[in-house]
C-alpha cells in the first residue's frame, strides 16, 4: 500500500468565492468524486470541506472547499470567519466566480489573498451560460492574473484549469521536504531520543519522529532510536560518536548532560521551527524571555487538540521552567487548534508548539500576525532550551539561527545597559 503523505506536508489549495458560484462543483469535477454536497440552494457548504489527493504533476495536495464570502446573518458571519482561516493556510487560492460576474466581493477576496502573498487562479465558471466580460479578461492579462474558463457541472475546461494550477504552484511543492538529512551525511549516525511517557501515543511514536527516521534513511544515514534513559548506553555501544543527537525537548536537560560536547545536539521541535515556521525569527523571539517579569502574561498555543495529561509540556513543564527562570509567577493562557486571540497585545510572549500537523503557510501566517502586533512568537523547544541555558548549543547545527541568537542577545544587553544608564541619570537628576 502506498504511504500516505501527511496532511501538513501537502500543498493546500483553497476554493473561495460567493455562494452558489460552483466552488463545490469544481472540487467534485477535479477529484472526480462527490466530495462536497451540491445544490441550487445558496449556502449549502457551511464548514470547510477537505479532500486530499495526488494531483499530477504537482503531487500530494489538500483541496479545501469553503463557504461563500457573501453569506448573511450571525451564522453567515461565523462561516465567513472560517473561510478566512482557510486563507491563512492556503498555498494556492482558487477564486471561483461566474463567467460574467466580477464585483466588490471578488475584488476584496483577491486583495486579501494577495495580501498574504498567495498565488491566485481565477476560475470563470458557468462559461456555457455566459461569456466573461472582455474588460475583465484584458485586466487579468495586463496584471498577469492566471484564469481558466470552466463548466464545473460537465468538466469542460477542467484539464486546462489543472494545467494553470501547475503553473502557479510553488516550486517546492513537488519536492520532499528535508527535515534532518542535510545535517547528517551518508553513513553518518544520528541518535533520536524519544521518551515514552503519558503523552506518547499508545503503541506508536510521534509523526515527526517517524518522518525523521525516513528522512535519514533517504539520505543513506544511520539512525539509532532510544529512550532518554538508554542514551548513555547507546553512545557507549556505538563504534565512534554520532554526528547529532536529536531529542524531545522535555528531556533536553538530561540529554544535554549525557551528550558529549563534540556532538551536535538539537530538539525535534527546533527542527519543526525550521520546517514549518521561521527558525531565525523564532530564535530572536526566544531571547524575549529575558524581558519577562513576574506577573507578565504569556500565551501558549497548541496546533493540535490532544487531551492534556499530568505533566503536560505546554501547561505544566514550560510554565515551571519559565517561572523558575523569571523568579516569580507568570500568567499563562493556553489556546488549542485554530483558536487564536485577535488581540495579542496583552501578551509579552507567544510560545507555539511545533505545528507538526499544520502546513508551513498556516504557521507563517501566525508568525506574521504576531509580528504585525509587535508581540514576539517563539517555539516550545527554543524557549525550553533558553530557559535551561542550552539554546546556544541547540542551535549549533543551524548557523543562521545561531548568528541571530548572538545578535539578539547583544541587542538585549545593549538595551539593558541603556536602561541602567537611564536609571542612573534619573537618580542623579533627583539628587541634584
Amino acid at each position: 500500500m502506498q504511504r500516505a503523505t501527511q496532511k501538513g506536508l501537502r500543498l493546500h489549495i483553497g476554493f473561495f468565492g460567493r455562494r452558489n458560484v460552483g466552488k463545490s462543483s469544481l472540487l467534485n469535477a477535479i477529484t472526480r468524486q462527490r466530495v462536497s454536497i451540491v445544490s441550487e440552494v445558496a449556502g449549502t457548504t457551511t464548514d470547510p470541506v477537505e479532500k486530499p489527493m495526488e494531483l499530477l504533476p504537482i503531487g500530494p495536495v489538500l483541496f479545501v472547499d469553503t463557504a461563500g464570502v457573501d453569506d448573511v446573518g450571525a451564522l453567515g458571519a461565523q462561516r465567513i470567519e472560517k473561510t478566512r482561516e482557510v486563507i491563512k493556510r492556503s498555498d494556492v487560492g482558487v477564486l471561483v466566480t461566474e463567467a460574467g460576474v466580477w464585483g466588490e466581493f471578488e475584488e476584496k477576496l483577491l486583495d486579501e489573498l494577495r495580501s498574504h502573498g498567495i498565488p491566485v487562479l481565477i476560475a470563470l465558471n458557468k462559461a456555457d451560460v455566459q461569456r466573461p466580460e472582455l474588460d475583465h479578461l484584458i485586466r487579468f492579462e495586463q496584471e498577469q492574473l492566471p484564469y481558466a474558463k470552466i463548466v464545473a457541472t460537465t468538466g469542460e475546461g477542467v484539464d486546462a484549469f489543472r494545467a494553470r494550477l501547475w503553473e502557479i504552484a510553488p516550486a517546492e511543492s513537488a519536492e520532499t521536504p528535508t527535515i534532518l538529512r542535510d545535517l547528517v551525511g551518508p553513513n553518518e549516525t544520528a541518535v533520536l531520543v524519544m521518551p515514552i511517557d503519558k503523552e506518547a501515543p499508545k503503541g506508536r511514536i510521534k509523526q515527526l519522529q517517524v518522518q525523521c527516521v525516513r528522512d535519514l534513511l533517504d539520505g543513506d544515514s544511520c539512525c539509532v532510536v532510544v529512550k532518554d534513559a538508554g542514551l548513555e548506553n547507546a553512545l557507549k555501544n556505538l563504534n565512534g560518536l554520532p554526528k547529532i543527537v536529536v531529542t524531545d525537548a522535555q528531556v533536553f536537560e538530561r540529554v544535554a548532560r549525557a551528550t558529549p560536547e563534540s556532538v551536535q545536539l538539537t530538539a525535534f521541535s527546533i527542527l519543526l521551527s525550521r520546517l514549518k515556521g521561521d527558525l531565525v525569527a523564532q530564535t530572536r523571539a526566544a531571547v524575549a524571555v529575558e524581558t519577562l517579569r513576574p506577573g507578565d502574561r504569556v500565551l501558549v498555543a497548541e496546533s493540535c487538540t490532544h487531551h492534556p495529561v499530568e505533566e503536560d509540556i505546554g501547561r505544566v513543564k514550560i510554565p515551571r521552567w519559565l517561572q523558575k527562570f523569571v523568579g516569580g509567577p507568570l500568567e499563562f493562557t493556553t489556546v488549542q487548534g485554530r483558536d487564536f486571540p485577535s488581540d495579542l497585545t496583552p501578551y509579552k510572549l507567544v510560545i507555539h508548539c511545533g505545528a507538526c500537523m499544520w502546513n508551513r503557510r498556516e504557521m507563517l501566517s501566525r508568525i506574521e500576525e504576531c509580528k504585525r502586533q509587535g508581540v514576539p512568537i517563539t517555539n516550545y523547544g527554543l524557549v525550553i532550551a533558553y530557559s535551561l541555558g542550552i539554546l546556544e548549543r541547540a542551535l549549533e547545527p543551524f548557523p543562521a539561527a545561531l548568528a541571530a541568537y548572538h545578535e539578539a542577545r547583544n541587542e538585549q544587553k545593549g538595551l539593558a545597559a541603556l536602561d541602567s544608564l537611564s536609571a542612573v541619570s534619573d537618580y542623579a537628576s533627583l539628587v541634584n
